[in-house]
């Protein structure tokens, strides 16, 4: 541990399930971990399931777990030899009573993982598990935490939208590992987060002082996301980039408003993703009877996003709450033109380089997107605002630098 403010930080990234292709969390890692690298910083990472698909020159130490979410091989039953393990059996124990055990199960990993090799590093900075096994390192360490959004909200939002009392319990065993992780939040000095609007929520719900965060908002990977001119946009489509039933991402209310405009005038609705096989997504599809104006892409490759965003007349953020809000940014990256809710940080992140409506509302929905498909020449211009915001405000580069900074003040700290 050095006092030079000018050395390169040896960094330890731990972050306990991070698909690069969907999720906050696993976009922030892979963009992350590839700026610091760029400033000049040595970055190590360690990783549950999926493989975060970091670049070559980035180490990546992938924890062994039973990984029973992946959707290939679905809640399967462990061997009676994995199960020997007291960490597989509280993991494989955690999921068969309807809980999410893989934060805690990870930390606990983490630290049997790191505690012989803490020489290594100058920090450790946890990407938002907040687990148990954090806590045991940070007494250890110099150690920071991302929290991008108060999980509270989610559980609240999940649990409001089940009718019956055995959902609800469903759902509040789910989120069960919250209590943990305010535990945790609460010992830690220095928590990172990603918005300001996150910053005042995640100390309200988790009654931490509001001096403790850092707030350094998200990049855009402007290298994957960009105006594509020659492709020329076509009139009455609109692209979102979820295809979740989660509540809190809001196609349910997109998806109402998509019916109201399209008994007045032509519309379709892409989705970027794959739906649950008659969940309940596709049950609202039918039900209002707009399947011939919603159409799902499924996996596509980067380049095939980019294509799809080139082609749209405008993108929805039905999203009711947001911590921060990639997928605006990375519409707006791509010239496209963005109606957005104001959940938590989205009014952040669109300013005003897009239309604002209040979130869960669909009629407000339906009069903003047939606001802009009346007026083209509005949405030209908020597209061309959207992509010169992203320019000067959310680079990688930018949120690099400033973490960079939140370390070194975490080492002081810690010293």
């Amino acid at each position: 541990m050095t006092n030079d403010p000018d050395r390169p930080l040896r960094i330890c990234l731990l972050s306990y399930r991070s698909n690069p292709h969907c999720g906050g969390q696993g976009v922030y890692l892979k963009n992350l971990s590839r700026a610091l690298k760029d400033i000049g910083h040595r970055v190590e990472v360690i990783s549950g399931p999926p493989d975060p698909m970091l670049d070559a020159d980035i180490p990546v130490y992938r924890l062994p777990c039973l990984d029973l979410y992946n959707p290939d091989h679905l809640f399967r039953m462990p061997t009676l030899k994995e199960l020997s393990d007291p960490v597989n059996f509280m993991e494989w124990a955690g999921v068969s009573t309807m809980g999410f055990p893989e934060p805690f199960t990870f930390g606990i990993r983490a630290w049997q993982f790191l505690r012989t090799r803490m020489q290594r590093y100058d920090i450790v900075h946890d990407n938002q598990s907040l687990s148990y096994g954090v806590w045991a390192m940070a007494r250890r360490i110099p150690t920071i935490v991302t929290i991008h959004h108060p999980i509270t909200i989610d559980r609240r939002i999940a649990v409001q939208a089940v009718r019956s009392y055995w959902k609800k319990l469903k759902q509040l065993r789910w989120f069960s590992f919250i209590g943990m992780q305010k535990r945790v939040s609460r010992t830690l000095k220095h928590i990172i987060t990603v918005s300001e609007s996150a910053r005042q929520d995640i100390a309200r719900e988790f009654r931490i002082s509001d001096q403790r965060f850092h707030v350094v908002p998200n990049g855009i990977n402007t290298r994957l996301f960009y105006p594509i001119p020659e492709i020329p946009r076509e009139p009455g489509r609109i692209i979102v980039t979820t295809s979740s039933d989660v509540p809190l991402k809001g196609l349910y209310y997109l998806l109402q408003a998509v019916a109201q405009v399209a008994r007045r005038r032509p519309v379709r609705l892409v989705v970027v993703g794959t739906p649950k096989e008659n969940g309940g997504i596709t049950r609202l599809i039918r039900r209002l009877g707009i399947g011939k104006h919603v159409s799902f892409t499924g996996h596509i490759s980067d380049a095939e996003f980019v294509r799809q965003y080139a082609r749209a007349a405008m993108a929805v953020v039905a999203s009711v709450y947001e911590g921060f809000g990639l997928p605006a940014g990375e519409a707006m990256a791509c010239g496209v033109p963005v109606i957005s809710t104001t959940g938590g940080a989205l009014p952040e992140v669109v300013g005003d380089a897009g239309l604002l409506v209040p979130p869960a509302d669909p009629a407000a929905l339906a009069r903003a997107i047939c606001d802009l498909l009346d007026h083209p020449e509005r949405a030209a211009e908020l597209g061309n605002r959207g992509y010169q915001r992203v320019q000067q405000r959310f680079t990688w580069q930018h949120a690099a630098e400033k973490t960079a900074q939140a370390y070194r003040e975490t080492i002081r700290d810690y010293r």
